[in-house]
Protein backbone atom coordinates (compact mmCIF):
# COMPACT_ATOMS: atom_id res chain seq x y z
CA UNK A 1 0.00 0.00 0.00
CA UNK A 2 1.38 3.40 -0.95
CA UNK A 3 2.10 5.89 1.83
CA UNK A 4 -0.83 8.31 1.13
CA UNK A 5 -3.23 5.38 0.96
CA UNK A 6 -1.82 3.96 4.19
CA UNK A 7 -2.29 7.26 6.00
CA UNK A 8 -5.84 7.57 4.69
CA UNK A 9 -6.68 4.05 5.83
CA UNK A 10 -5.16 4.68 9.23
CA UNK A 11 -7.08 7.94 9.62
CA UNK A 12 -10.31 6.15 8.80
CA UNK A 13 -9.61 3.54 11.45
CA UNK A 14 -8.74 6.16 14.04
CA UNK A 15 -11.92 8.11 13.50
CA UNK A 16 -14.07 5.06 14.14
CA UNK A 17 -15.65 5.61 17.51
CA UNK A 18 -16.22 9.34 17.11
CA UNK A 19 -19.90 8.69 17.83
CA UNK A 20 -18.88 7.61 21.33
CA UNK A 21 -17.82 11.17 22.23
CA UNK A 22 -20.71 12.72 24.10
CA UNK A 23 -21.34 15.48 26.65
CA UNK A 24 -20.41 14.44 30.17
CA UNK A 25 -23.22 13.65 32.56
CA UNK A 26 -22.61 14.92 36.07
CA UNK A 27 -22.15 13.90 38.78
CA UNK A 28 -19.27 11.91 37.29
CA UNK A 29 -17.78 9.16 39.45
CA UNK A 30 -14.44 7.66 38.50
CA UNK A 31 -11.45 5.79 39.92
CA UNK A 32 -8.32 7.91 39.78
CA UNK A 33 -4.68 6.86 39.50
CA UNK A 34 -4.37 6.57 43.26
CA UNK A 35 -7.14 3.97 43.23
CA UNK A 36 -9.53 6.41 44.93
CA UNK A 37 -13.18 6.71 43.97
CA UNK A 38 -13.75 10.38 43.17
CA UNK A 39 -16.95 12.20 42.23
CA UNK A 40 -16.92 15.37 40.14
CA UNK A 41 -20.27 16.94 40.97
CA UNK A 42 -20.47 19.41 38.08
CA UNK A 43 -18.43 20.65 35.15
CA UNK A 44 -15.28 22.20 36.66
CA UNK A 45 -14.97 25.96 36.28
CA UNK A 46 -11.91 26.72 38.41
CA UNK A 47 -9.15 24.17 38.14
CA UNK A 48 -5.59 23.76 39.32
CA UNK A 49 -3.20 21.48 37.42
CA UNK A 50 -0.13 20.19 39.25
CA UNK A 51 1.39 18.33 36.30
CA UNK A 52 2.70 19.78 33.00
CA UNK A 53 1.13 16.91 31.04
CA UNK A 54 -2.28 17.73 32.52
CA UNK A 55 -1.86 21.44 31.85
CA UNK A 56 -0.91 20.89 28.22
CA UNK A 57 -3.70 18.39 27.63
CA UNK A 58 -6.39 20.60 29.15
CA UNK A 59 -5.26 23.50 26.98
CA UNK A 60 -5.10 21.30 23.89
CA UNK A 61 -8.74 20.25 24.33
CA UNK A 62 -10.01 23.78 24.82
CA UNK A 63 -10.14 23.89 28.63
CA UNK A 64 -7.24 26.26 29.29
CA UNK A 65 -9.68 28.95 30.39
CA UNK A 66 -10.76 26.76 33.30
CA UNK A 67 -7.27 26.85 34.85
CA UNK A 68 -6.61 29.30 37.67
CA UNK A 69 -3.18 27.97 38.68
CA UNK A 70 -0.51 25.49 37.63
CA UNK A 71 2.59 23.75 38.96
CA UNK A 72 6.03 25.33 38.73
CA UNK A 73 6.97 23.38 35.61
CA UNK A 74 3.95 24.07 33.42
CA UNK A 75 5.46 26.47 30.88
CA UNK A 76 3.39 25.62 27.81
CA UNK A 77 1.27 26.95 26.19
CA UNK A 78 1.78 30.68 26.73
CA UNK A 79 -1.68 31.11 28.26
CA UNK A 80 -0.91 28.57 30.97
CA UNK A 81 2.58 29.94 31.57
CA UNK A 82 1.04 33.23 32.71
CA UNK A 83 -1.00 31.60 35.49
CA UNK A 84 -0.01 31.62 39.19
CA UNK A 85 2.75 29.10 39.98
CA UNK A 86 1.93 26.81 42.87
CA UNK A 87 5.13 24.85 43.49
CA UNK A 88 6.36 21.47 42.35
CA UNK A 89 5.67 17.82 43.04
CA UNK A 90 7.46 17.73 46.39
CA UNK A 91 7.28 21.41 47.38
CA UNK A 92 3.70 22.48 46.58
CA UNK A 93 2.31 25.72 47.98
CA UNK A 94 -0.77 24.31 49.70
CA UNK A 95 -1.93 27.68 51.04
CA UNK A 96 -1.75 29.28 47.60
CA UNK A 97 -3.71 26.40 46.04
CA UNK A 98 -6.44 26.63 48.68
CA UNK A 99 -6.59 30.42 48.35
CA UNK A 100 -7.50 30.11 44.66
CA UNK A 101 -10.70 28.24 45.67
CA UNK A 102 -10.56 25.68 42.84
CA UNK A 103 -13.48 23.32 42.37
CA UNK A 104 -11.05 20.64 41.18
CA UNK A 105 -7.31 20.01 41.58
CA UNK A 106 -5.63 17.49 39.29
CA UNK A 107 -2.48 16.05 40.81
CA UNK A 108 0.21 13.45 40.25
CA UNK A 109 -0.07 10.12 42.05
CA UNK A 110 3.32 10.94 43.57
CA UNK A 111 4.15 13.61 46.13
CA UNK A 112 1.24 12.86 48.47
CA UNK A 113 -0.49 16.12 47.59
CA UNK A 114 -4.01 14.75 47.68
CA UNK A 115 -4.11 14.30 51.48
CA UNK A 116 -3.59 17.93 52.58
CA UNK A 117 -5.77 19.27 49.77
CA UNK A 118 -8.59 16.88 50.59
CA UNK A 119 -8.25 17.81 54.26
CA UNK A 120 -8.64 21.45 53.19
CA UNK A 121 -11.97 20.58 51.60
CA UNK A 122 -10.89 20.53 47.96
CA UNK A 123 -11.91 17.96 45.38
CA UNK A 124 -8.79 16.19 44.11
CA UNK A 125 -8.25 13.68 41.32
CA UNK A 126 -4.96 12.03 40.36
CA UNK A 127 -4.41 11.68 36.61
CA UNK A 128 -0.88 10.52 35.91
CA UNK A 129 -0.01 9.15 32.43
CA UNK A 130 3.16 7.05 32.53
CA UNK A 131 3.05 4.60 29.63
CA UNK A 132 2.71 5.45 25.95
CA UNK A 133 -0.88 4.24 25.66
CA UNK A 134 -1.84 6.03 28.88
CA UNK A 135 -1.08 9.33 27.18
CA UNK A 136 -4.12 8.68 25.01
CA UNK A 137 -6.40 7.08 27.61
CA UNK A 138 -5.71 9.84 30.13
CA UNK A 139 -6.39 12.46 27.47
CA UNK A 140 -9.82 10.92 27.00
CA UNK A 141 -10.31 10.79 30.78
CA UNK A 142 -9.46 14.47 31.17
CA UNK A 143 -11.85 15.24 28.32
CA UNK A 144 -14.59 13.38 30.15
CA UNK A 145 -13.86 15.17 33.44
CA UNK A 146 -14.07 18.67 31.93
CA UNK A 147 -16.87 17.97 29.43
CA UNK A 148 -14.56 18.11 26.41
CA UNK A 149 -14.79 14.47 25.32
CA UNK A 150 -15.25 15.24 21.62
CA UNK A 151 -12.26 17.57 21.65
CA UNK A 152 -10.20 14.94 23.47
CA UNK A 153 -11.13 12.30 20.88
CA UNK A 154 -10.16 14.65 18.07
CA UNK A 155 -6.83 15.34 19.77
CA UNK A 156 -6.07 11.64 20.23
CA UNK A 157 -6.96 10.97 16.59
CA UNK A 158 -4.70 13.73 15.28
CA UNK A 159 -1.85 12.69 17.58
CA UNK A 160 -1.96 9.09 16.38
CA UNK A 161 -2.14 10.21 12.76
CA UNK A 162 0.88 12.52 13.11
CA UNK A 163 2.84 9.82 14.91
CA UNK A 164 2.02 7.38 12.11
CA UNK A 165 3.41 9.82 9.53
CA UNK A 166 6.80 9.73 11.26
CA UNK A 167 6.68 5.96 11.73
CA UNK A 168 6.14 5.47 8.00
CA UNK A 169 9.45 7.23 7.39
CA UNK A 170 11.46 5.45 10.09
CA UNK A 171 10.03 2.04 9.25
CA UNK A 172 11.74 2.26 5.89
CA UNK A 173 15.12 3.25 7.32
CA UNK A 174 17.99 1.14 5.98
CA UNK A 175 19.57 0.86 9.41
CA UNK A 176 18.16 1.04 12.92
CA UNK A 177 21.06 1.90 15.24
CA UNK A 178 21.37 0.50 18.73
CA UNK A 179 20.97 3.46 21.07
CA UNK A 180 21.46 4.59 24.65
CA UNK A 181 19.30 7.53 25.79
CA UNK A 182 20.46 9.38 28.91
CA UNK A 183 18.00 11.53 30.83
CA UNK A 184 20.32 12.33 33.73
CA UNK A 185 24.12 12.07 34.12
CA UNK A 186 23.77 9.94 37.28
CA UNK A 187 23.18 8.13 34.84
CA UNK A 188 19.47 7.47 34.44
CA UNK A 189 18.06 6.12 31.21
CA UNK A 190 14.78 4.97 29.67
CA UNK A 191 13.46 1.43 29.41
CA UNK A 192 11.82 0.28 26.15
CA UNK A 193 8.37 0.10 27.74
CA UNK A 194 8.35 3.68 29.07
CA UNK A 195 6.58 6.27 26.92
CA UNK A 196 9.99 7.74 26.04
CA UNK A 197 11.30 4.28 25.25
CA UNK A 198 8.41 3.68 22.87
CA UNK A 199 9.19 6.99 21.16
CA UNK A 200 12.83 5.94 20.77
CA UNK A 201 11.74 2.72 19.04
CA UNK A 202 9.28 4.59 16.83
CA UNK A 203 12.09 7.00 15.94
CA UNK A 204 13.91 4.07 14.36
CA UNK A 205 16.40 3.07 17.05
CA UNK A 206 16.99 -0.07 19.12
CA UNK A 207 17.13 0.66 22.83
CA UNK A 208 20.07 -1.09 24.55
CA UNK A 209 18.46 -0.85 28.01
CA UNK A 210 16.75 -4.14 29.00
CA UNK A 211 13.06 -3.88 29.86
CA UNK A 212 13.79 -5.82 33.05
CA UNK A 213 15.51 -2.75 34.53
CA UNK A 214 12.26 -0.78 34.53
CA UNK A 215 10.95 2.31 32.78
CA UNK A 216 13.40 4.93 34.04
CA UNK A 217 16.29 3.01 35.60
CA UNK A 218 19.53 4.16 37.12
CA UNK A 219 22.07 2.23 35.08
CA UNK A 220 25.57 0.91 35.68
CA UNK A 221 27.92 2.76 33.28
CA UNK A 222 29.67 -0.56 32.67
CA UNK A 223 26.42 -1.91 31.22
CA UNK A 224 26.56 0.75 28.52
CA UNK A 225 30.14 -0.21 27.71
CA UNK A 226 29.04 -3.84 27.43
CA UNK A 227 26.01 -2.99 25.27
CA UNK A 228 28.27 -0.90 22.97
CA UNK A 229 25.54 1.30 21.40
CA UNK A 230 26.01 2.79 17.95
CA UNK A 231 24.28 6.01 19.06
CA UNK A 232 24.22 7.91 22.36
CA UNK A 233 21.57 10.56 23.00
CA UNK A 234 21.28 13.00 25.88
CA UNK A 235 24.90 13.88 26.58
CA UNK A 236 27.88 15.26 24.63
CA UNK A 237 30.91 13.59 23.14
CA UNK A 238 33.39 15.15 25.59
CA UNK A 239 31.39 14.00 28.63
CA UNK A 240 30.83 10.50 27.27
CA UNK A 241 34.46 10.09 26.26
CA UNK A 242 35.69 11.08 29.73
CA UNK A 243 33.86 8.23 31.45
CA UNK A 244 35.90 5.13 32.33
CA UNK A 245 35.81 2.67 29.46
CA UNK A 246 33.43 4.69 27.29
CA UNK A 247 36.05 5.56 24.66
CA UNK A 248 35.67 1.96 23.48
CA UNK A 249 31.94 2.42 22.78
CA UNK A 250 31.17 2.51 19.07
CA UNK A 251 29.08 5.71 19.35
CA UNK A 252 31.98 7.51 21.03
CA UNK A 253 34.54 6.23 18.54
CA UNK A 254 32.43 7.38 15.59
CA UNK A 255 31.28 10.65 17.20
CA UNK A 256 27.63 9.58 17.23
CA UNK A 257 26.96 11.21 20.60
CA UNK A 258 24.20 13.81 20.41
CA UNK A 259 23.19 16.30 23.06
CA UNK A 260 19.44 16.83 22.78
CA UNK A 261 18.40 20.50 22.45
CA UNK A 262 16.85 21.82 25.66
CA UNK A 263 13.44 22.56 24.16
CA UNK A 264 13.17 19.12 22.56
CA UNK A 265 14.38 17.46 25.76
CA UNK A 266 11.61 19.22 27.66
CA UNK A 267 8.94 18.12 25.19
CA UNK A 268 10.23 14.55 25.22
CA UNK A 269 9.86 14.40 29.00
CA UNK A 270 6.16 15.31 29.03
CA UNK A 271 3.61 12.55 28.27
CA UNK A 272 1.10 14.90 26.69
CA UNK A 273 -0.30 16.28 23.44
CA UNK A 274 3.09 17.26 21.99
CA UNK A 275 4.09 13.60 21.68
CA UNK A 276 4.07 13.77 17.83
CA UNK A 277 6.35 16.82 17.91
CA UNK A 278 8.65 15.03 20.34
CA UNK A 279 8.79 11.94 18.12
CA UNK A 280 9.53 13.95 14.99
CA UNK A 281 12.35 15.81 16.75
CA UNK A 282 13.83 12.58 18.06
CA UNK A 283 13.53 10.84 14.71
CA UNK A 284 15.42 13.70 13.06
CA UNK A 285 18.31 13.09 15.46
CA UNK A 286 18.32 9.33 14.86
CA UNK A 287 17.71 9.47 11.10
CA UNK A 288 18.57 12.95 9.79
CA UNK A 289 18.81 11.48 6.28
CA UNK A 290 15.04 10.90 6.24
CA UNK A 291 14.17 14.55 6.84
CA UNK A 292 16.22 16.35 4.21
Amino acid sequence: MRTPALISALTALLTVGAAHAAPTKYPLTLKDDLGRTVTVKAEPKRMVSMLPSTTETLCAIGACGKLVGVDAYSNYPAQAAKLPRLGGLYDPNIEAIVALKPDLVIVSKYGKLEAPLTAAGLNVVAVNPETYEEVFTKTRLLGKIVNRDAQALNLVTSMRRDIARVEILTRNAVRKPTAYYEIDPTPYSIGPNSFMGVLLTKAGAQNVIPASLGDFPKVDPELIVKQNPQLILGTDLKTAGARPGWKSIQAVKTGKVIEIPKNLSNILSIPGPRLPEALRGLAKLVHPELFK
